[in-house]
């Protein structure tokens, strides 16, 4: 089976890019799921359901979030009726959506995909490593093929992770800080592992945001409005080939330029 994760989705340019690009992707690499983060996929904050039903009807078999998601106050009835979307699980059990969730692939195969929000420098309710124990029991219950995405700011944290879980899950996939990490590797115990999968928007800017404002946010220290910044994008991803056990034998890092043709 090869699974492809896509970095944070970033602003109209992100999702533009995205869509383009997926169809083809899929079909050169082989692709049997693909999972996208998509916290950033409005305007760099939060995410809709208008958007999330373009993304999912453009080939992405399953979307994840992170800290940002409650950011658009109308997606919260879509994530609490769609099963192809996630939400960090360590939010409050009486939050919108659901932290984990079983899809089908193309070939008719479970894979369960866990979402967690880090802890340290994140507003997490619950630190993740007090209750991916039981997520883990849950998913494998319900599938061979795991995959953890681990949105969060720490390095250390996601690294920790990664080896806690290695053996139990067939990935942990780091995401966040938009900045694609060089690290990628399969674990001793057979799990595919990178700190951070990067960013899925904006070539040109800081981590999506047009790089003025962020200078003039840096050289004031003044707030300032986020404008999300313009194409090309870079396309940031990971593949992750499991075997039918549930173990990873590969993890590629990828980066793509896109125009904004």
């Amino acid at each position: 089976m090869r699974i492809l994760f896509v970095g944070d989705v970033f602003g109209r340019p992100g999702r533009q890019a995205l869509l383009r690009r997926l169809p083809g992707l899929v079909e050169e690499a082989g692709v049997d799921l693909a999972i996208v983060n998509a916290e950033n996929a409005a305007s760099g904050a939060g995410i809709t359901s208008k958007i999330a039903r373009e993304l999912l009807g453009g080939g992405v078999g399953i979307l994840t979030t992170g800290n940002h998601v409650w950011r658009q106050r109308e997606v919260y009835e879509f994530l609490a009726t769609e099963e192809r979307i996630v939400r960090p699980a360590n939010y409050p059990s009486g939050s919108p959506g659901r932290g984990m969730t079983v899809v089908t692939t193309r070939g008719g195969e479970p894979v369960a995909v866990i979402n967690l929000l880090g802890a340290l420098f994140m507003d997490a309710g619950i630190g993740p490593f007090r209750i991916v124990d039981r997520l883990v029991d849950e998913a494998r219950a319900l599938a061979d093929t795991v995959v953890v995405d681990l949105h969060a700011e720490a390095t250390s944290e996601k690294v920790a992770m990664g080896h806690y879980l290695d053996g139990r899950v067939t990935a942990v996939i780091g995401t966040h800080t938009h900045v694609q990490t060089a690290d990628e590797r399969v674990l001793p115990g057979g799990t595919a592992y990178i700190t951070d999968v990067g960013m899925t928007g904006p070539l040109e800017s800081v981590i999506g945001v047009r790089t003025d404002v962020i200078l003039r946010r840096f050289l004031t220290e003044m707030p300032q409005q986020f404008v999300v910044a313009d194409a090309p994008v870079r396309l940031d991803y990971v593949l992750v080939d499991a075997s039918p056990d549930g173990t990873a034998r590969a993890i590629e890092r990828h980066e793509e330029v896109l125009d904004d043709d």
